[in-house]
């Protein structure tokens, strides 16, 4: 979807922190269909697939993560949140094999930071493998942030 100040969008919203259902749905089954299709096309490991999601980006990452936790081995999501009435069910009894890096700017403006440390309560709340952190910035990735996803990563893509 054409973002009205340029850039593209997964789906709309309807307000700050609702996804519009259906678009949000069909974005969430194409980026499923997708990562099968990069499984089956691409010599890989399948149990090594991370997904790493800005904004909406890591909306859907971390909602396809939580509805086919036996697809993903991990998400790093800056600058997002859990969507918490999606059209997909998530499957929070199935994720102790996935792991999550939740990242977001204390001043960001177009996320609230307040939807971020509500994704961390999510993720604790179901005993969740997660690293939550916050950076002062806006809405954006800083060195720091991306170093420490970066060494997140590591230490998990090393234990596999």
């Amino acid at each position: 979807i054409r973002f009205p100040f340029g850039g593209y969008t997964w789906y709309d919203l309807l307000q700050v922190g609702k996804p519009e259902p259906h678009q949000f749905a069909e974005s969430h089954r194409l980026l499923a269909q997708f990562i099968t299709d990069v499984k089956r096309g691409y010599p890989l490991d399948p149990s090594r697939v991370f997904l790493f999601g800005f904004s909406m980006g890591s909306m859907m990452s971390l909602s396809l993560a939580l509805s086919q936790p036996n697809e993903i081995r991990g998400v790093v999501a800056h600058s997002g949140f859990i969507p918490e009435e999606p059209p997909v069910a998530y499957r929070w009894n199935e994720i102790n094999g996935t792991s999550f890096f939740v990242a977001h700017g204390e001043f960001d403006p177009v996320v609230p930071v307040s939807l971020g440390r509500r994704s961390e309560e999510l993720l604790k709340e179901h005993r969740a493998d997660y690293v939550y952190r916050e950076y002062p910035i806006e809405h954006s990735i800083s060195e720091d942030s991306l170093a420490d996803a970066a060494e997140w990563l590591a230490l998990r893509i090393d234990s596999i």
